[in-house]
């Protein structure tokens, strides 16, 4: 292995060269502390920006085993660590002669949420941070100075500052990796108490508009009624207060500003862990849960979404519905089987993201007009058979239009002011059980179907001569191939890094499970066994340090909504 020494007479002899030069900087150097390594290096000035690899053996780091020893706790020591490595670039950002501020290094930092990352590996033997670099260089010549000061002051700061244990706050590490701990131990004992999900008591909920950040301007601490509030042990914090949400149909009532949608979306976002002083540390959800939102003109693929609508949408058969431009009740339907087709034991939603029509109708109007037997039977009326039938829970809310679900609810609770109670006994008091009507007969069974097939050619990553165009343009948007998959009703997608890593996914599974046509399920539980047993570097030839695993659902809802994406059914062979 070459050394530092080596390393700086390479910098110094291609100084002022042309870019392509910077090859020579391939291979891997020992840096004394730590050991840098380049795999590869951009061609052209234009895509200079370059993965490097800086691994620090643990006889160097010291991070104490016990930090690192269970999943959950590798997970969240490689979290604070990339956050570490983020905030310490931060610092080292420069300014050119018209003050804009440049950055020669970044690394994928997370938002909010906690979850398996490439940004940084943690191991019994070495930690790895993946950093991107743009390639210093000066009227399009390798800038040789520029290049000696990332490489032999910037990282070697970054290194001592961030990646060596006795350099950070034990402190902060440990309560960092304890609270990440806790929420994981929560999460463990849900279904243990019938539940689909734990609220403490004193969380904040309120997001900055448009964000994922706390909005410390309307922070109200949520508090639980005494006759609802339950303690739960965890291992670092002793006792956390808090109530459950029950397995079956829950109704959240409230207004709009009653806190209700707040915790709503806290539930859905439960499927993760969050950093402290995100205000919803302790606002936990089993992993199976999937937010239902409706997106009109959303496409759609033979999806069986009979139970909700007649024989017929205009020409098209219900139990094999396709559209390109899905209306909003039958898009909202679509979403919600294709979500219990990959899985889903719990369905989230909420009425200000719904088609009323597809939560509720109310049978004193319908009585009224004509054409009773074409409208679509809303979820109210199919919430009970869904739950008895299929085991899968479901949570909705809202004020006036969630009252047909009051017939069929478990458990009902009421928002106000973010102070939640228990009010079923009360809901269940009032007599509207006689407006809700009788559902029309079906088989839900459709739902958790397994016979819808992918046709492989109908996945197509390559886009003119490139083999393979996968990349998102934000959390919302991934472009595959020549489509541009539109993600905007997906609300649970933690970050672009996870968006990334489902273009990726995609593509993956086509060259590795789609030779034939298989069952979607299928193809989502090959998926979750590589991952689970090769990692993110399964998914890629090059090592990456921007990705985030995603959950089938995610991944699922992104296949479903590829614009041409073509299914066959089973009994079609």
């Amino acid at each position: 292995m070459r050394d530092k020494e080596e390393f700086f007479g390479i910098l110094s002899g291609i100084d002022g060269s042309e870019f392509s030069e910077y090859a020579k900087l391939v291979g891997d150097f020992d840096f004394s502390r730590y050991v840098l390594k380049i795999n590869q290096i951009p061609r052209e000035t234009e895509g200079r920006t370059t993965l490097i690899l800086v691994r620090v053996p643990q006889i160097i780091a010291g991070f104490p085993p016990n930090l690192f020893g269970t999943p959950v706790r590798r997970t969240a020591l490689e979290d604070l660590l990339t956050r570490k490595i983020a905030a310490r670039i931060e610092l080292l950002t420069r300014y050119d002669a018209e003050g804009v501020s440049r950055r020669r290094m970044f690394i994928a930092c997370p938002g909010q949420k906690i979850l398996p990352r490439s940004s940084l590996v943690v191991t019994e033997e070495y930690i790895e941070a993946r950093i991107y670099l743009d390639l210093p260089v000066r009227h399009g010549r390798i800038a040789g100075d520029a290049a000696k000061e990332v490489f032999f002051e910037d990282l070697p700061s970054i290194v001592n500052a961030t990646l060596v244990y006795c350099n950070l706050d034990g402190v902060e590490v440990g309560d960092f990796i304890s609270l990440m701990e806790d929420a994981d131990q929560v999460r463990q004992v849900l279904p243990t108490r019938g539940w689909v999900g734990f609220v403490a008591d004193g969380a904040m909920l309120a997001r900055a508009g448009g964000s994922d950040l706390p909005d410390y301007d309307q922070m109200v601490p949520l508090s639980v009624s005494e006759d609802m509030a339950v303690n739960l042990d965890v291992p670092n914090a002793g006792t956390v207060r808090g109530f459950g949400v029950p397995n079956g149909v829950t109704v959240v009532l409230g207004e709009v500003h009653s806190g209700r949608v707040d915790l709503i979306r806290a539930l859905s976002t439960g499927i993760y862990n969050h950093i402290p002083g995100d205000g919803r540390e302790m606002v936990i959800t089993v992993p199976d849960a999937v937010y239902v939102a409706a997106e009109p003109g959303r496409s759609v693929q033979r999806v069986d979404i009979s139970a909700f609508f007649p024989q017929q949408i205009g020409a098209k058969d219900v139990r094999q519905f396709s559209s390109g431009h899905a209306g909003s009740c039958a898009a909202q339907a679509a979403s919600a089987v294709e979500a219990l087709e990959a899985g889903a034991r719990v369905l989230i939603m909420d009425e200000t993201d719904s088609a009323p029509e597809f939560l509720a109708f109310d049978a004193r109007v319908a009585r009224l007009l004509p054409g009773a037997e074409k409208r679509a039977t809303p979820l109210a009326m199919r919430a009970r058979q869904i739950a008895d039938e299929l085991g899968v829970s479901i949570v909705v809310g809202g004020s006036a239009s969630v009252a047909e679900f009051i017939p069929v609810a478990d458990t009902i609770l009421r928002v106000d002011g973010f102070k939640v109670s228990d009010v079923t006994k009360e809901a269940k008091a009032v007599s509207i059980a006689t407006h809700q009507g009788k559902p029309r007969e079906s088989d839900v069974s459709g739902m958790v179907e397994k016979n819808r097939w992918v046709v492989p050619s109908s996945i197509d990553p390559s886009s003119g001569r490139f083999d393979a165009c996968v990349d998102a343009k934000d959390t919302h948007s991934l472009t595959f191939g020549r489509s541009t998959i539109n993600l905007s009703g997906i609300r649970q997608l933690a970050d672009i890094y996870q968006t990334r890593t489902i273009g990726r996914i995609l593509y993956y599974a086509k060259l590795r499970y789609m030779d034939e046509p298989r069952p979607i399920r299928e193809i989502l539980d090959l998926i979750d066994r590589d991952l689970s047993t090769e990692g993110l570097e399964s998914l890629t030839r090059d090592l990456r340090g921007d990705l985030a695993r995603p959950r089938r659902y995610e991944i699922a809802a992104a296949l479903n909504r590829l614009d041409s994406l073509r299914i066959t059914r089973a009994a079609e062979g």
